[in-house]
């Protein structure tokens, strides 16, 4: 994993917290990029790339340029996807993720890219009433990504958890399903749910969680070569 490893070459020093700490998140479990950057007060930034197979090449620069002016000891979390999605796309950010967040010292929260998908939802809808939303991504050999979440106004909460069904097993799923639910079909390219990420991980901060970097393990869902 050299291409993971000189994106963090010059970070050793640990972040100082202050009452609006800026935020790192990153999008990689599709062929498009999503970076975004917060300190949860004046500054928010948020771009997209459609990069497709070049993201082992191009990561670091894009994470680079996209920092300045700041720096990464600038940063009190990062928060990145951990799936479903791209096999290789999810692994090069949950490891790129993992080696910036242990060398600097601060916590990682690995989102589920169908939770922030979830949550841009909520951009929606003008009310703060709870509502179920039913997620469904295709997957590998006629297989589907599926996740049910109960959405309120600080969380999004796993009905169903991520998980692999058949299309037939998802129907009964759903059939089965005791709350009303909206159901999402989850577009190929995720990378604009990145800022979404960044609100999720954001939300546990402010919950006092501080999750360690060997905590967070991506979500593949299917082994690309299994039968």
């Amino acid at each position: 994993m050299l291409y993971c490893r000189e994106i963090i070459f010059t970070c050793f020093l640990i972040v100082p917290l202050d009452s609006h700490p800026y935020a790192i998140a990153f999008h990689t479990s599709s062929p498009e990029l999503g970076l975004a950057l917060s300190n949860f007060a004046e500054t928010n930034r948020c771009q997209t790339w459609d990069i497709g197979r070049s993201l082992a090449t191009h990561l670091h620069s894009y994470l680079s340029e996209f920092i300045s002016p700041q720096t990464w000891q600038d940063f009190a979390f990062i928060a990145v996807a951990k799936g479903p999605g791209s096999f290789t796309g999810t692994r090069i950010g949950v490891v790129t993720a993992r080696i910036l967040a242990q060398q600097l010292s601060i916590p990682l929260f690995a989102i589920s890219s169908l939770a922030a998908v979830a949550w841009s939802q909520t951009r929606h809808h003008t009310d703060n009433q709870p509502r179920a939303i039913a997620l469904q991504m295709p997957a590998q050999r006629g297989h589907l990504f599926t996740a049910i979440y109960q959405i309120t106004p600080t969380a999004v909460i796993p009905l169903l958890p991520d998980t692999v069904l058949t299309p037939q097993q998802w129907e009964q799923t759903l059939a089965t399903c005791s709350s009303p639910y909206q159901l999402i079909q989850v577009p190929e390219n995720l990378g604009s749910t990145v800022s979404s990420l960044l609100e999720l991980a954001h939300l546990e901060w402010q919950q006092g969680k501080r999750p360690l970097s060997s905590e967070a393990l991506p979500f593949y869902g299917q082994h690309p070569v299994d039968q």
